[in-house]
């Protein structure tokens, strides 16, 4: 086998995810050949090499598992939890090798959570650049005006976890249900921490209650607690949405150049354009011609 890096050769193991033994390596936690590596570029031949993590020797790459799960409310997306709670690992039992969740839902979100060992799709899941669209049904407390739902849409500013703002990408939003509490379907293509509460606390509205539905091509189709696996088909299918790129992003990207090609805003495909006359009608062009004089 030719040389792999580090990570994603542990990550093969069952170890860890990609992201975790990222970060033991730069611990100073994985040998090589009895030599401590904390290069996150450093690559080794997993059937020649002897790599241990923590002390313990790698014994090859797992059978890939993929499950679709569908997480109650209460339970955090963490192998262990500093607080005690509950974790979604406690309800993954008898799949024959460790798993780990793809991206997260928090404490108080339930809905359709993959989880797996296959680190290099893990990977690509949840970078930025991967663009899989994620659908949720969301119940907010109060109705927002169409101009606060529209802000939603085109995207806007947003707190992070580390006190900075960021602006988020254009979102699909529609009313499913309609009320004084509405619920509302939203379609994102990045997957911040808390986006959805935050997006709706910035125009002055709490969130009840989210629940993931879809990821990609998989819907969620199991009740609470419960998982299954994935089929061969939906494995590839989900394969390919990490290399294709969504219609939300599409429409991100020609607005943004729309936008810098004539320095005006345009309006994205999720923005209603009026088609009321403004009131003002403009100036005809005369069809006479001028007259010169002579010289």
């Amino acid at each position: 086998m030719a040389s792999e890096r580090l990570q994603k050769i542990i990550a093969a193991a069952g170890v860890a995810s990609r992201r975790k033994a990222e970060e033991l390596i730069s611990a100073g936690l994985v040998q090589v050949n009895g030599t401590t590596v904390t290069e996150l570029g450093t690559k080794a031949d997993p059937d020649t090499d002897h790599i241990r993590v923590n002390g313990k020797l790698l014994q090859g790459a797992q059978r890939q598992t993929y499950l679709l799960l569908n997480k109650p409310k209460g339970y955090v997306t963490t192998a262990h939890d500093p607080e005690g709670r509950p974790t979604v690992m406690t309800l993954i039992r008898g799949v024959g090798s460790r798993v780990y969740p793809i991206g997260r839902l928090d404490y108080a979100s339930e809905g359709l959570l993959l989880m797996t060992n296959d680190g290099d799709l893990a990977h690509k899941l949840m970078k930025a650049a991967s663009h899989v669209p994620k659908t949720y049904v969301v119940k907010v407390s109060g109705k927002p005006p169409e101009e606060s739902i529209e802000k939603l849409r085109r995207g806007l500013s947003i707190a992070t976890d580390d006190g900075k703002r960021v602006r988020t990408s254009p979102a699909r939003i529609r009313v499913v249900k309609e009320g004084e509490n509405p619920w509302y379907e939203v379609t994102l293509i990045e997957g911040r921490n808390r986006q959805i509460r935050r997006m709706f606390e910035e125009v002055g509205h709490h969130v009840e209650k989210i629940k993931r539905v879809k990821y990609g091509p998989l819907s969620l189709d199991v009740p609470p607690g419960e998982f299954r696996r994935l089929t061969l088909q939906e494995i590839a299918r989900l394969k390919i949405a990490t290399s294709a790129t969504s219609p939300l992003m599409k429409q991100s990207r020609s607005t943004a150049d729309a936008t810098s090609k004539t320095g005006r805003k345009i309006p994205s495909a999720a923005t209603p354009i009026s088609t009321k006359p403004s009131g003002k009608r403009a100036p005809r062009r005369s069809t006479k011609r001028r007259f010169r004089p002579s010289a």
